[in-house]
């Protein structure tokens, strides 16, 4: 279900979303509730799994290494769909400190 853009907030770029690798099983529920195409699915490298606990890493065995990434975090309107969405509770939304918003959606939590 898509929020009508109307429920978000018209900035954007002032929000990001962050995604805890240690959690995400890539199950693609932000990929489906996001408006703004602000994630998409990608398998991780061999250096993030590397930096994963152990536990993760033997999720994402099973899942095949696909979680969330947030390509285009400066097109998040901070409508929270995508945190009431995921059912891993991987991911949160920050308030955009740094000039680079790809950094800071890549950074480590």
């Amino acid at each position: 279900m898509k929020v009508p853009i109307s429920q978000c907030q018209p900035e954007t770029g002032v929000v990001i979303p962050v995604i805890d690798r240690s959690r995400c099983d890539g199950k693609q529920d932000c990929v489906a509730v996001c408006p703004f195409d602000v994630f998409e699915m990608q398998r991780l490298t061999a250096e993030d799994t590397f930096w994963l606990p152990v536990s993760a890493k033997k999720r994402q065995k099973l899942v095949g290494r696909w979680q969330a990434f947030t390509p285009n975090a400066d097109r998040c309107h901070a409508c929270n769909l995508c945190v009431v969405a995921c059912p891993e509770d991987a991911i949160r939304l920050v308030r955009q400190t740094q000039p680079d918003a790809e950094d800071a959606a890549s950074a480590e939590p």
